[in-house]
């Protein structure tokens, strides 16, 4: 079945992001939140990035428009039920998700594919709330939506093979590069990868071996990253690296995962990066 039209749950920086690669894709977006403020102030920014662009010459006014023009705010989860496919990227909680995916499944038509955006919980334990989990997948975008080129594709237990093929086409459809993750193991490809390095990272930092400054600039220089993993924890959020770490030390039962507790102490601080306003580089040294 061809796919016309999106139904975005979440507006936040996730979700207005995807909303916002869809309708420049040429997709029909439902774009949905808890507030129609919150839409609102999504689309807002969206209108300030398109006219960025214009000024750019990379798009026409009239082209930005028409982006915009071709989603339809709505605080209503009722208001998915025409949609062709669902992208849920709501507050990573597994208990919202899995509540958001129940309301979604009987107001979905049957044969729609529906697909969660976590960083890194499990999509068989989402799909376990609808009565279609051969139809549920991960569909991973990474931030900002309309710049990152990877979308990690997760199987759940259940997923079909038909359910993946048609989500790895749709992410080309949105002119991304969607890598398929065979297993729905916790945090995927990225995220495994990433939460080590910042595990590591606070470790180096909590034992005194350098400064936040000389590990972001060694592993910039040394391994070729665009940011360091100072930077990047504090502009993701601290408290959602120290969730996701949690996370993974609750399903693997790996001490690895432990948390640092220098990560513990910034969030009990309220110190969680961009967030705040204040995170690492502010408490531990000058950028």
């Amino acid at each position: 079945m061809a796919i016309k039209k999106i139904g975005v749950v979440g507006a936040g920086s996730m979700g207005s992001g995807i909303a916002h690669l869809a309708a420049r894709s040429g997709f029909e977006v439902a774009l949905r939140d808890v507030t129609l403020d919150a839409v609102t102030r999504a689309i807002k920014g969206m209108e300030k990035l398109d006219a960025r662009a214009v000024e750019k010459g990379a798009v026409t006014s009239d082209q930005a428009k028409a982006v915009v023009a071709r989603i339809t705010p709505t605080d209503k989860l009722e208001d998915l039920a025409g949609v062709d496919f669902v992208i849920e990227a709501v507050f990573e909680n597994m208990d919202v998700k899995k509540e958001v995916f129940s309301k979604l499944d009987s107001i979905t038509r049957p044969d729609i594919i529906l697909a969660t955006n976590t960083s890194s919980m499990s999509i068989t334990e989402i799909s376990k709330m609808t009565k279609r989990p051969e139809k549920v997948v991960g569909m991973h975008f990474f931030n900002p939506a309309q710049v990152m080129k990877l979308v990690e594709v997760i199987r759940g237990f259940d997923t079909s093979d038909e359910t993946v093929a048609a989500t790895m086409e749709l992410s080309r459809q949105l002119t991304r590069e969607p890598v398929e993750v065979k297993i729905d193991s916790p945090g995927f490809i990225v995220n495994r990868c990433l939460m080590a390095l910042f595990i590591e990272a606070f470790k180096l930092l909590e034992e005194g071996v350098a400064t936040v400054e000389d590990i972001d600039k060694a592993v910039k220089l040394g391994l070729n990253h665009p940011m360091g993993p100072f930077t990047l924890a504090d502009f993701t959020g601290l408290d959602i690296s120290l969730h996701v770490i949690d996370y993974f030390h609750q399903e693997f039962k790996d001490p690895k995962y432990a948390a640092p507790q220098v990560l513990k102490r910034m969030v009990k601080a309220g110190r969680l990066g961009k967030k705040t306003g204040v995170g690492f580089y502010d408490t531990w040294g000058q950028k």
